[in-house]
């Protein structure tokens, strides 16, 4: 079966009509105001007041908490957002030239024995020095042998923009099944699948994962609490997340790496 349902996240009212011609579902974040005909995470039983700290985070708690039993079975569900699409083919283009026929529309046949289709990676080695020696001095005196690209893994990038020791904070409060798998996984990867996006056909799959995210991040809460400043510590839930989320899905299910595009419909005029 190749039904997509794809969930469109944003910020702006503006892009209803871009996203509707696309035919994705138009999610709108934050507190700005939407019309009614975009789903939002503000009913029912929602955490939409964490919106700043958790950011599409909380569409995906409201979405598990009243909404994905209402969805058919065996149809695959996926997010992107207003900056980053799916490709529709496997190999991603060199240059977007014609957007709207170069997004993903229906599930890819190359899809079928797979769980979970998952973002490519976003590399780690890339980091230019300059922004190593702003934002990472602290985190390089920690591991001097990052001074070698090779050496630049996900938890030396999390402790730059996030806050050094931080991610090593909230691996101590996950389960014993994933805590050192975790661990192990930000120390000996330099890339991870980006963007907080993924599609899959299995509710199941939706649930456990959900339920395993926010538990954790309902305990990190107890050390961040919501006291946070700079963008980078404001929005840590989201981004300890976007780590999880690879290592959760590749551990507990078959996955299956596609190219995401970028292209800021806010920015471009797609009309």
């Amino acid at each position: 079966m190749n039904e997509l349902k794809m969930f469109c996240l944003a910020i702006d009212d503006n892009l209803e009509d871009t996203i509707k011609s696309l035919s994705y579902i138009p999610v709108g974040l934050g507190s700005g105001k939407f019309s009614e005909n975009w789903l939002r995470d503000n009913s029912g039983n929602n955490i939409s007041e964490k919106n700043k700290f958790y950011g599409e985070y909380t569409f995906h708690y409201w979405l598990w908490k009243n909404h994905l039993d209402n969805i058919p079975d065996d149809i695959w569900i996926g997010f992107c957002a207003y900056r980053r699409f799916w490709s529709k083919n496997f190999l991603k283009p060199n240059k977007i030239i014609d957007f709207r026929n170069e997004i993903l529309k229906s599930a890819h046949e190359k899809w079928e024995n797979y769980d979970v289709i998952l973002g490519d990676k976003m590399y780690l080695d890339q980091i230019k020095w300059i922004k190593v020696l702003k934002y990472g001095k602290v985190s390089l005196m920690r591991n001097p042998k990052v001074i070698f690209k090779k050496n630049r893994n996900i938890r030396f990038h999390f402790d730059m923009f996030h806050g050094n020791g931080n991610l090593d904070k909230a691996i101590n409060l996950l389960p014993h099944k994933d805590r050192e798998d975790f661990r192990n996984f930000t120390i000996y990867n330099n890339s991870y699948n980006q963007g907080n996006m993924f599609i899959t056909k299995s509710k199941n799959i939706m649930k456990e994962y959900y339920k395993n995210v926010f538990e954790w991040l309902e305990k990190c809460e107890e050390i961040f609490g919501f006291n946070l400043e700079g963008y980078g510590k404001t929005r840590i839930y989201g981004f300890l997340a976007e780590r999880f989320l690879p290592y959760w899905f590749n551990k507990y299910t078959k996955v299956l790496e596609w190219p995401v595009l970028f292209h800021d419909i806010k920015k471009n005029n797609i009309k």
